[in-house]
């Protein structure tokens, strides 16, 4: 347009992040795209720079809450650290008690809180580019950070945002780290925890985590015995899962870290083998032997001479359950489960004795096939509780399945073996099991536990009285249902029938994808530090144009005319899942993450240029989308959710037409035509 002084002038996106236009990213302008003209991203960081030091409140909080905005730009954030403007942030950060107590420039208290918002709101966004190390910032300004977290009287989003900042820094250095944990005591985050305010508990809850995260094996183990002494799980139990609120999915995400945690402490002990010269082990192996054995001896042992006190230990033992026992210590060489095994065994004995002595009592009187080997059976549960919970496995970065039992107890992984070795000698009699079927009775008991386990309980009571109503007769009818339904499924003239049903069932399969991708989902954007974005993207009710846009947190379901970003469908041409994904490759630098890799997704379109990278919030929204986008593209819908769902809606409709049927056994082979009859003149001549 001929504009004078051109360079002072930009192109700008009119609606959703209002990037800038520059050279990089003009060849991502789509069609229907609305820009303006403004001021270059130069001028602007300019005028804001001395915007921010005005004497005028007025002029400065305007200055600092435009710079908020602005700074989720990457260009404009450039040039405003290139004026050195970080420095006059710290400034105002580091006057912030005068802004807080109305001592500065005579600004109102609710202006001085919403300057220092602003002034926070717009250093989180110029980090977040990466333009400058956490490591550089001055001892002042981070201890100035701090004291908002450790102030009674304090506006909430200032100590939200504070919260932000402590948890984006913790991960990146040791020094900080150590400097974070010092000052904000766990005391501190507990306070901020029991607030009634949802959005200040969940970045309490989110530095909490980072601190976990970030320690040693040592500090971590300290950390969870000092949450321990402070009661954390009753209270999340009762505050946070039980409370009238929904649960959100960055809280939810939170507590299966802390669950992970938490299970992961009993790592070191699954993985150490038993030591036989260990006084200490071997004191905790002998307290089973006298637990169960030596009150009912009336001599004792101490009486007898060494050779008849071991070979009546070695008896003890061999009733005990254990293979080795003349050298007990030998079955918990294996690893896992190492000593984790024996201090469930020694748990179990000592807070449950009246049940401990029950089950060796009674397996002591049985006959010798038919008795149901304690510590074996210790040991392999034990190894079987730990694969189920994942112990020692790392944190997935999106999961969030967490078991709300968790919180409601202790000693969770001690108090949970203990229901399931009193489970293992109920099924064993109901299975009336012998020592050949040991392996049979451990696979059911799994069965037990992981089909309870999904059911969530709410409580190791829970938990208790329905793994024990789910006994071997039930686990047998839902096997023998299981089996009878695909038999039945498996006969020649249904297997036809079912090829005949697929395609109106994968219509309808489609259609449900489809409908899914017109309501949207929100996916979040996964940065290197823990702080994650949302961002909304949904399919237009014709079905011709996917619109995406970035919401805040808790926002759901926007309308389309709120999200500025969009792809015709007619442009798209290629779907990417796991590692082809650009996203991933990116990522790949450090420790390549599973749980991302299997969530991952991305479009290409227009000329094989751009893409539109996905991570799924879970795998069931990944199959959704990329069925969906499959279909879009006109290709097979490649999701283990398909063959799910699809098997599902044929077993349904199979149901329903071999309804008639029922106690008729269908012939593999159709039954065969009569011969053509002799002659045909048995027809009604109607002339």
């Amino acid at each position: 347009w001929s504009l004078p002084n051109a360079e002072r002038y930009a192109l700008q996106y009119a609606d959703g992040r209002q990037t800038y236009i520059t050279e990089s990213n003009r060849g991502e302008i789509k069609n229907g795209s609305i820009l303006r003209l403004t001021t270059s991203p130069d001028q602007e960081a300019e005028r804001l720079y001395s915007g921010i030091q005005s004497n005028n409140s007025d002029v400065k909080t305007d200055s600092l809450k435009k710079l908020a905005s602005l700074s989720q730009d990457v260009t404009f954030a450039q040039e405003f650290i290139n004026r050195n403007g970080l420095k006059k942030i710290f400034t105002i950060v580091e006057e912030g008690n005068a802004l807080l107590t109305c001592r500065y420039m005579a600004v109102s208290l609710h202006t001085g809180r919403e300057m220092l918002a602003h002034t926070l709101k717009a250093f989180m966004e110029l980090m977040e580019h990466d333009f400058v190390s956490w490591e550089t910032l001055s001892a002042a300004f981070i201890k100035k950070i701090m004291s908002y977290v450790n102030m009674n009287a304090v506006d909430a989003s200032v100590q939200q945002l504070s919260l932000s900042i402590l948890e984006n820094m913790v991960p990146t250095s040791r020094l900080l780290f150590e400097l974070v944990k010092k000052e904000v005591t766990l005391d501190r985050l507990l306070t901020h925890l029991q607030v009634t305010n949802a959005q200040l508990q969940l970045k309490a809850m989110a530095l909490l985590i980072a601190l976990l995260l970030a320690a040693t094996d040592a500090e971590r183990r300290d950390m969870m015995d000092r949450l321990r002494e402070k009661n954390i799980r009753q209270f999340i139990h009762k505050n946070i899962i039980h409370s009238s609120e929904p649960l959100g999915d960055e809280m939810a995400h939170y507590l299966y870290v802390l669950q992970s945690v938490s299970l992961n402490l009993c790592e070191r002990r699954m993985r150490t083998s038993m030591d036989p010269y260990s006084q200490e082990q071997r004191e905790l192996l002998q307290s089973l032997r006298q637990t169960a054995f030596e009150s009912e001896s009336e001599t004792p042992a101490s009486n007898f001479s060494t050779e008849r006190r071991r070979s009546l230990c070695a008896k003890e033992f061999r009733k005990l359950g254990f293979m080795n026992n003349s050298n007990p210590a030998e079955d918990l060489r294996r690893a896992p489960p190492g000593l984790l095994a024996l201090d469930n065994m020694v748990y179990f004995s000592r807070h449950t004795p009246n049940a401990y002595s029950r089950f060796i009592l009674e397996n002591s009187s049985r006959e010798d096939k038919h008795e149901c080997p304690f510590a074996r059976s210790s040991i392999q549960l034990t190894l079987i509780l730990c694969e189920i919970l994942h112990v020692g496995e790392p944190c997935s970065e999106t999961a969030q399945a967490f078991y709300p039992m968790f919180f409601g107890q202790d000693h969770f992984f001690e108090e949970l073996f203990c229901i399931c070795i009193q489970l293992v000698n109920k099924t064993w009699k109901e299975m009336r099991a012998t020592q050949e079927d040991f392996d049979k009775v451990l696979q059911v008991v799994r069965e037990q536990i992981t089909r309870t386990l999904a059911l969530k309980p709410t409580s190791l009571e829970l938990f208790k009285t329905r793994v024990n109503t789910l006994n071997y007769s039930e686990i047998l009818k839902l096997r023998q249902t299981e089996r009878l339904h695909q038999e039945e499924t498996l006969a020649v003239p249904v297997l036809e029938l079912r090829e005949r049903l697929k395609p109106e069932l994968l219509e309808l399969i489609r259609q449900q994808r489809l409908l899914h991708l017109c309501e949207g989902t929100l996916f979040r954007k996964i940065s290197s530090r823990m702080v994650n974005k949302l961002w909304y993207c949904r399919l237009s009710p014709n079905r011709k144009v996917l619109h995406y846009g970035d919401v805040e947190e808790g926002g759901h379901s926007p309308p389309i005319e709120s999200l500025p970003e969009k792809i015709p469908v007619a442009d798209m041409k290629l779907l990417l899942v796991g590692k082809e994904c650009p996203h991933t490759k990116e990522k790949s630098s450090g420790k390549q993450n599973k749980d991302v890799l299997e969530l991952a997704f991305s479009i290409v379109y227009d000329v094989e240029e751009y893409c539109l990278n996905f991570i799924a919030p879970t795998r069931y929204e990944f199959c959704l989308w990329t069925d969906g986008l499959n279909v879009l593209l006109g290709k097979e819908m490649a999701s283990e959710r398909t063959q799910t769902d699809l098997d599902v809606l044929l077993s349904m409709e199979l149901k329903l037409r071999l309804l008639d049927l029922e106690n008729i056994s269908i012939p593999d082979t159709p039954p065969p035509v009569p011969k053509p009859p002799s002659n045909l003149n048995f027809c009604y001549d109607f002339s």
